[in-house]
């Protein structure tokens, strides 16, 4: 089966690159952490997302689906450097940024929002976290196995 993971809520703890941001930053991108420079790097993982990861990896086709705002050069970058430093070979190159999320064929797309083409994903989306169906990675393993 194809699996593709969001970053954002999924994989990644956005509050905590907030928490981590200078005061000044925090001040200065209020509302728009987005494009804060640096922010992605300073995040942690979400609780059980890399074992959750690595255990998709073991039975499956993974792949990292995100998006990366346009005002924010360094996203890009820091993406890709939390990937390579939170999941390792796993999941080397294996990282697409697209904001057309939709374009991508696979089986399941598990993401935190509709938003970005995730809404018109082509194969059964999970809606992940405290707005979705599955709110954590335990719940997400356990669909993965029943529909495998």
């Amino acid at each position: 089966m194809r699996i593709f993971v969001d970053m954002d809520n999924v994989l990644v703890d956005f509050p905590t690159g907030i928490d981590r941001l200078e005061p000044e930053d925090k001040a200065r991108y209020e509302g728009n952490y987005d494009d804060a420079p640096g922010i992605f790097r300073l995040m942690d993982p979400v609780d059980g997302a890399i074992k959750g990861y690595e255990k998709l990896c073991e039975d499956h086709d993974v792949f990292i689906l995100s998006t990366a705002p346009w005002g924010n050069p360094t996203a890009w970058s820091d993406k890709l450097l939390w990937v390579k430093k939170h999941l390792g070979e796993c999941a080397e190159k294996r990282l697409i940024l697209t904001h057309h999320k939709y374009l991508v064929r696979g089986d399941v797309l598990i993401d935190d929002r509709r938003k970005r083409g995730a809404g018109a994903f082509s194969g059964r989306h999970l809606h992940f976290g405290e707005h979705g169906e599955f709110k954590d990675w335990d719940s997400v393993l356990a669909e993965i196995e029943a529909i495998s």
